[in-house]
């Protein structure tokens, strides 16, 4: 699950003007919208295991054929990186794992 930040440029009615305002997403959803200038904050609902589930089920779904071509690409480099990536698999799915954790915690306590 991945959260990051945006600036953009929004009308907020509260200044009635066009200010600088900070978008926060989860994953690709909106989830929160604040005006730097008068800091008036709009929450968006997210269902947060919905996304999760989404999430994972797109990542498991489409490995196959990343996997696919990623090994057309170029054969060789993908057999010489594979033992390393099979044995680093389970630390890099845990540190997923923790982040997605981490950002669940946060958004259940703010419902």
């Amino acid at each position: 699950m991945k959260r990051s930040e945006m600036d953009a440029n929004l009308f907020c009615i509260y200044c009635n003007d066009e200010t600088p305002h900070v978008l926060v997403y989860l994953n690709d959803e909106i989830t929160r919208i604040e005006c730097k200038e008068c800091h008036h904050i709009v929450e968006l609902k997210v269902d947060i295991m919905k996304e999760f589930y989404k999430e994972i089920y797109e990542r498991v779904s489409t490995k196959p054929s990343r996997i696919t071509s990623e090994y057309k690409k170029d054969l060789s480099s993908f057999l010489s990186k594979l033992p390393i990536r099979i044995a680093s698999k389970p630390y890099r799915l845990m540190h997923d794992l923790n982040e997605s954790r981490k950002i669940i915690r946060k958004y259940k306590k703010k419902q």
